[in-house]
């Protein structure tokens, strides 16, 4: 009762600020949430969290540098919240797609497609963009919230209200996402959460348990692995980067090892979270208790 309670609370207290922020400008709701998010982010409990990743993926940085990191990572957040009521006008009108000539060249093959991304910038972007822009629909998946309003809030804006289909990471979904892939569609999976029943593999120097369900369906369906990066470039406009394919087969046609693909997914990863470390989420727990 007491968390039915709580959860009712939230769920009207995210509502009221999805309209606050709707009723602003895009520029602007991203500007006042990452302003609120640098504010308040840095002294919640979490941020120790994040300083013990950063520390374990980049102990280069010193503590002056790991706290421009949290800053800027609660920044990034808050400006992904606001940005929650605007991401058709976002996808759309502020979003600057490289690589467009690799999606059009997969695309004439007629087959599934595997894109995979990381929860930077703003990830919920990466697969609107190719709908809104190129009329080019990509499922997504996404681990669901625990409170129902907070989930149902959110999925109907990553969907657009339902013209994009989103699977919620389950034994169920697996169903839903192999009959996609048998009717060629492309999926879309943020790959850098923990996933204590999967594959370990290195990620920045030490061992990560990752899903490799993303791995398994390209090498079952013989399809494409396009990575795609997502850069916040200013405010809430953001640069999104088709990549060439990672091979999930051999020369001669057969799989290669699961492990060796995750782990050439996770330096490509690791190379874009180097390079803007504030705008990747730090506050998973990607890595072994006992390697933090």
């Amino acid at each position: 009762m007491i968390k039915s309670v709580r959860y009712a609370f939230e769920g009207i207290a995210l509502s009221l600020l999805f309209y606050f922020f709707k009723i602003l400008p895009p520029q602007t709701a991203s500007n006042i949430g990452g302003w609120l998010g640098r504010s308040i982010g840095p002294k919640l409990a979490a941020s120790r969290k994040a300083r013990k990743n950063i520390a374990r993926a980049l102990p280069q940085k010193n503590e002056d540098e790991q706290n421009q990191i949290i800053n800027g990572m609660w920044e990034n957040l808050g400006r992904v919240v606001a940005e929650y009521p605007h991401l058709e006008t976002i996808s759309q009108d502020y979003a600057n797609i490289k690589g467009k000539e690799i999606l059009e060249n997969l695309k004439q093959k007629k087959q599934p497609i595997i894109f995979i991304g990381a929860h930077m910038a703003n990830w919920e972007v990466n697969c609107m963009a190719a709908y809104t822009q190129l009329n080019n629909p990509i499922d997504l998946t996404y681990r669901a919230p625990n409170n129902p309003w907070t989930a149902s809030l959110l999925e109907k804006a990553r969907t657009l209200n339902g013209r994009l289909k989103a699977y919620q990471k389950s034994q169920e979904s697996g169903i839903h996402i192999m009959r996609a892939m048998k009717n060629n569609r492309m999926i879309g999976i943020l790959i850098d959460q923990k996933y204590n029943e999967g594959v370990e593999a290195m990620f920045f120097g030490h061992p990560a348990m990752t899903n490799p369900v993303f791995v398994k369906l390209c090498q079952r369906f013989k399809c494409p692995l396009v990575p795609v990066r997502n850069t916040r470039k200013n405010g809430c406009h953001f640069e999104l980067e088709v990549c060439e394919p990672i091979p999930v087969l051999d020369n001669r046609g057969n799989p290669r090892n699961i492990k060796d693909v995750i782990e050439d997914s996770h330096r490509l990863l690791e190379s874009w979270i180097s390079e803007a470390p504030e705008q990747w989420l730090w506050l998973h727990r990607r890595w072994k208790e006992e390697n933090l």
